[in-house]
Order: C-alpha cells, then structure tokens, then sequence
C-alpha cells in the first residue's frame, strides 16, 4: 500500500534514535539530521502548499517507552497528525543482548498495536510503519537477527492489519550495504544509518507515500 500526501496538512515521525537524528541535541533542528529532516526537504522544494513536519523521536526509546509517552508526544501533538510515521524495534532487540532485558516478540507486537489503535481511534490518521532494521556489521550482530527478525514480521503483519503503508526497510538498506560495498557505508555500527543510509530511507519514504 502506499498513500498521498495531497491534503495533508501535519506529518509526525515517531520512534528511537535512528528517526531523532539528534533533534535533542540542537534546538536549531527539530527535525534533527536524519531521514525526517531530509523528507522535509524534499516535500517543501517541490510544493507549493505547506506541510507541518514534527519529529518527536527520542533515542534509545523500545516500544514500552513509546507507550509511556504516547498520550503527550503522538496524540496530543498540535496541530493533529493526518499521518504518522513510526520506526521502532531494534533497541527491544539491543536491550535483549546488551542489557538482558527482553520484551518478547509477543509483548512487542501488542504494545505496537495498543499504539496504533490509539492512532486510529482517536487521531483518525494514516499510518507509515518503517521495519526495524540490522545491517550487521560483526559476526556477533548477525545472532541477533533471531530476535529481530520475529519484530520485522510483527510489523508486517501490524502494517496489514492497520492498512498501513509500509517501508520494507530491513532489505532494502541490506542490499544497498552489498552494492555499495560494504555495511558501514550504510549503518557504521549496524544500526545508526549513515548520511547515505538516511538518503535511502527519505528516497524510499518519499516514494511510498508518493510525496
């Protein structure tokens, strides 16, 4: 599915640090430096109409920490979201292996859906759900693709039952570690993308909702 975004007035992006881009760190960029910022950009040079872009990320965030901020930082957000984009689900992965604090594939799938719910119920707005993504870069990140991946199918699944648009992003920055040589030109620790890793995903973003 993609979608359009003729008419719509707020684009809010959710998620970790990956979507942040170090929007906290610089007040003088509240879209940080990442792929938010970069689809901002890209939609303003080629409108003439005017598009609200928030980005409310907060690095290091897992799906639990988006519940406990999600009343004031997604559905109290003025003006109202007409589409929300969300990317979360690498650090359940992270905390699990660097941390030893699991949230199940299970536990992650239903309070990914308790967020969606409340978007659709209460906001009305259109979903962009991003895959959480691994471009391993050791031998030791390819073992945690055991408990990445359960949360990559989750989200497929969610972006079925939600009719979201979704941005297959696990594959799409794999093969282009392959193309363009190596994985650190895409992610230089596996999974912080780079310049060129957040380009693709504001390419691929901007395509899937045909911006």
């Amino acid at each position: 599915m993609t979608l359009t975004l003729r008419g719509v007035e707020t684009v809010l992006f959710q998620g970790d640090s990956i979507t942040e881009g170090g929007r906290l760190f610089d007040p003088r960029k509240p879209l940080g430096n990442g792929y938010p910022s970069m689809v901002a950009d890209l939609v303003r040079g080629g409108r003439s109409g005017g598009i609200t872009f928030v980005n409310r990320a907060v690095g290091g965030d897992r799906v639990a920490d988006l519940r406990a901020r999600w009343q004031v930082d997604t559905l109290g957000v003025e003006p109202t979201p007409d589409v929300v984009s969300v990317l979360v689900g690498v650090n359940d992965t992270w905390f699990h292996y660097e941390a030893g604090e699991t949230t199940s594939p299970r536990a992650y799938e239903d309070g990914y859906r308790d967020l969606l719910t409340q978007v659709r119920d209460r906001l009305d707005a259109r979903l962009v759900l991003v895959e959480p993504f691994l471009v391993p870069v050791t031998a030791e990140q390819w073992t945690w693709r055991e408990d990445l991946d359960p949360r990559i199918h989750a989200v497929r699944r969610l972006a079925e039952e939600f009719d979201a648009a979704l941005l297959a992003a696990d594959g799409l920055l794999n093969q282009a570690a392959r193309a363009a040589g190596g994985p650190e030109r895409i992610a230089g620790d596996g999974i912080h993308p780079t310049p060129l890793g957040h380009t693709l995903l504001a390419q691929a973003w901007l395509a899937l909702t045909k911006a």
